[in-house]
């Protein structure tokens, strides 16, 4: 069952999954851990807290990830600006559910060891209120996956480029709380931080 919020419009996954993939030199997200693709696993995961409402954001090799993204339950949308960075994504994204969510719980699909567990306390914690955030917490830092609320969304519009939502963590205007998972400080950015994982694993 998905989560609805306390104003009864629900909490939407969006798992992020346009890039470039610049420094692995070709699709990551197509690449395989445990037999299934990065970007399946995301959205498996968001599928597993937030069923239908979920938002997979597409971009460079499109069709291909989407295709890949077997276990997605939601809607698709293709930012054809990907190239823009990862601001372009969220803002694209935030504009196709600003008036269906409460929150959003931004994901991002290279970070293979989130757990449902996580994903799950991070909804939990959020008391419905628009002005606080509920993050991870992981090497001495603030970020994805991260749930924000509606009140963030005016902003998060307004981002382009490069930038994501880490102004908003910082920003006085909202109460960023946070729930540690050192399991998100593992992103794969090339061919080696796959490798590594998958030879910690054997």
């Amino acid at each position: 069952m998905s989560r609805t919020s306390v104003n009864s419009l629900p909490i939407f996954a969006v798992v992020l999954a346009a890039g470039q993939s610049r420094r692995y030199g070709s699709a990551k997200l197509l690449a395989e851990l445990d037999g299934e693709a990065l970007v399946a696993r995301a959205t498996r995961l968001a599928a597993s807290v937030c069923a239908d409402n979920s938002l997979l954001v597409v971009g460079h090799r499109a069709d291909e990830i989407r295709r890949a993204a077997v276990a997605h339950r939601g809607a698709v949308v293709e930012n054809r600006q990907y190239a823009a960075g990862i601001g372009s994504s969220i803002s694209l994204a935030v504009r196709t559910l600003a008036d269906r969510a409460a929150a959003i719980l931004l994901m991002l699909a290279d970070q293979p060891l989130i757990t449902e567990t996580h994903l799950r306390a991070l909804l939990a914690a959020w008391s419905g209120a628009d002005h606080e955030i509920i993050a991870s917490a992981y090497a001495g830092v603030q970020g994805p996956p991260v749930l924000l609320p509606a009140g963030t969304f005016a902003e998060l519009q307004l981002l382009s480029a490069d930038h994501g939502a880490q102004a908003l963590l910082r920003s006085p205007r909202f109460t960023t709380r946070c729930i540690a998972c050192e399991a998100a400080a593992t992103d794969i950015d090339t061919p080696d931080d796959l490798g590594a994982l998958l030879q910690s694993a054997d």
